[in-house]
């Protein structure tokens, strides 16, 4: 089944050919969780959201309609359900600290390890962090994912042009924040 493309696949699952999701599964798990990995950041939420995306994907997968690649639309899932499980993680994260008593701990817990490479990488990762939801989603899928501003925009539904700002402006708060970070 290897050899057969997307559409293929997609045509062979309508027919109810169990294997061929499988086969879909299997193509596109990797880059839905790294997807779900760069927005929540834990091995294990991250593998939960893909579940839950591959799940959401076969029960909805038979209404597919092809105006986006199949890819584009499993990000689109694959983002939308990490942005709801982070602001689920926030929520909850403020809730427990409100119910100690507590004030959010800084975010600025630097690594002291030896290797520069792991606090610069550190450092990104706090700065992306930190972004607002639109830069972040932005800079994850245009930054690690090297999509196209016309790819992102079909994930997003956003226009190119408001894609590109957000790009930029999310790059110079990362800069500024990497700076401030490491030295």
């Amino acid at each position: 089944m290897s050899d057969k493309s997307d559409a293929d696949l997609l045509i062979l699952f309508g027919k109810g050919d169990e294997q061929a999701f499988n086969e879909l599964v299997r193509r596109h798990q990797e880059r839905v969780y790294w997807v779900a990995r760069r927005v929540l950041g834990t091995h294990e939420e991250a593998d939960d959201v893909v579940q839950d995306v591959f799940l959401r994907a076969y029960e909805g997968l038979r209404r597919f309609r092809g105006d986006a690649s199949l890819s584009t639309w499993l990000y689109r899932i694959a983002m939308n359900l990490s942005l709801n499980a982070l602001r689920k993680k926030r929520v909850r994260r403020m809730l427990h600290l409100e119910e100690l008593g507590q004030e959010p701990a800084s975010r600025a817990d630097a690594t002291d390890g030896p290797l520069l490479r792991r606090e610069e990488d550190e450092a990104l990762r706090r700065a992306v962090d930190a972004l607002p939801e639109k830069q972040k989603q932005v800079f994850i899928l245009r930054y690690y994912e090297e999509l196209s501003y016309a790819e992102i925009a079909l994930i997003l539904k956003k226009s190119e042009g408001g894609l590109k700002a957000n790009y930029f402006h999310a790059v110079q708060k990362i800069q500024k924040a990497m700076k401030r970070d490491i030295t």
